[in-house]
């Protein structure tokens, strides 16, 4: 490494408890770009904050090429789920780092910390002087825990079409996993699932709440469609990017059959058994999954309701379409049920790039040179990312990947969305190295 590096690991700690310390629930991801931007205007980097919405900002920033080459995005998202400080045992926005040397806040793993590590490996390279051959571009979006309000990585790939770019790196994957029988994989996350939320409404008939049995109350009749829906786990279902997964897990070659045939079934549960973190991972990327959230009933206490919902929060495979979706909780609920199917917003589709190319080869020599002897795994994230959209504006192989190496993959695992949110500091700058490292590769 270079002499900047002892800068690293304060620098990024400091710019992460700063990113942390912004309250960008769904929101106010201006002010948050404007950390950025700061810091990289400093450091002599240009950089743009660009915004459909005043208050939901977009950070652009780019290091030149000299031409000839890729150009590779390292990708991050601003915004951040609600927290409930009552559930933590830090402050979610104190950017508190405990005695163990773990920085809890909400964002600590979901981004603000990747986020953190890309802009000060960007600012890395360009004090080192570094002079890639294809543009290096940072772009830290807004709204991409929603997504519904259209200022965000949708947005922005169609206002700013020079942000095209052949590779990028994005959240998704980095985890390290001791397999029972004595491997690590280390996953790369080369696909995510797309979302095609489904709602169900049990049909009654309305009456008046003093007389139980008149009418038909809608509210017990969504009791059976839940019963039936269950958790929403999926049915097993074929895909390249699970066939690759359970290739490099079991180290044999992908079970024959297709759907719900019962070899695939026994090698997702073979596979599945290797470790208490792909018991309930492996599952959920296996075919279509319909979470119950969302339910609705009566709009007043003394009502019997015509209709009661629920809304389920399906996550599909790349390539699976809306009319499979909705067949599937067709199948699900049977034919002996009066309901009715919506869909409160379109289908956002998943989509994969190849686990193979320069950008994976890199990933895989960093691992080699930085973590002998763990196996690449390629991944699909069972949740959404800002990929989707690079890869349908631009056809940009995009990937999942941030190494972590203190923070337990259980911790790290259980952290998303959750109370008590923490990243070990040790893998702030490990993952600001990689990027600096993965950069040079790519583009020196």
């Amino acid at each position: 490494m270079t002499a900047t590096t002892p800068l690293l690991q304060d620098e990024v700690v400091e710019l992460t408890r700063d990113l942390l310390r912004v309250d960008t629930t769904n929101g106010n991801e201006t002010a948050a770009a404007r950390v950025l931007a700061e810091r990289l205007e400093d450091g002599g980097v240009e950089c743009e904050v660009v915004a459909r919405d005043p208050a939901r900002g977009n950070l652009v920033a780019r290091l030149p090429g000299t031409g000839g080459g890729p150009t590779l995005a390292y990708v991050g998202h601003l915004d951040v789920v609600p927290a409930d400080a009552r559930d933590w045992t830090h402050p979610p926005f104190g950017a508190v780092v405990d005695d163990d040397g773990y920085l809890f806040g909400r964002g600590a793993l979901d981004m603000k910390n990747e986020v953190a590590a890309r802009t000060v490996a960007m600012m890395t390279l360009a004090r080192d002087g570094f002079a890639p051959r294809g543009d290096l571009l940072l772009l830290m979006v807004a709204d991409e825990e929603d997504g519904s309000a259209g200022v965000g990585m949708e947005w922005l790939v169609e206002a700013r079409p020079d942000l095209r770019c052949d590779y990028a790196l994005n959240e998704g994957g980095g985890a390290r996993y001791a397999l029972r029988d004595g491997r690590t994989v280390v996953d790369i996350a080369v696909g995510e699932k797309g979302t095609c939320p489904v709602r169900v409404d049990a049909l009654g008939e309305a009456g008046h709440a003093s007389m139980p049995t008149l009418g038909n109350n809608a509210v017990p009749l969504l009791g059976e469609v839940l019963r039936r829906i269950g958790q929403g786990t999926a049915v097993p279902q074929r895909h390249e990017v699970v066939d690759e997964v359970l290739r490099v897990l079991l180290s044999d070659a992908a079970p024959v059959g297709s759907h719900a045939d019962a070899d695939f079934v026994a090698a997702l549960d073979r596979a599945a058994a290797l470790s208490p973190l792909l018991t309930h991972a492996l599952p959920a990327v296996a075919g279509t999954t319909m979470a119950p959230t969302l339910l609705y009933g009566s709009s007043a206490r003394n009502v019997l309701p015509a209709r009661a919902g629920v809304e389920l929060d399906c996550r599909v495979l790349p390539g699976t379409t809306s009319a499979e979706v909705e067949a599937g909780v067709r199948t699900r609920l049977g034919d002996d049920l009066a309901y009715k199917l919506s869909f409160p917003e379109p289908m956002t589709p998943g989509s994969a790039s190849p686990a193979s190319g320069v950008l994976w080869d890199a990933c895989r020599a960093w691992l080699a040179e930085h973590d002998p002897g763990a196996v690449a795994l390629p991944s699909l994230c069972a949740g959404f990312t800002d990929s989707v959209h690079l890869r349908r504006a631009f056809g940009t192989v995009a990937y999942g990947f941030a190494p972590m190496r203190t923070t337990p993959a259980e911790v790290a695992e259980s952290g998303f969305h959750n109370a008590d949110e923490r990243v070990h500091v040790d893998d702030l700058s490990l993952a600001a190295r990689c990027h600096v490292d993965l950069a040079r590769r790519l583009l020196g």
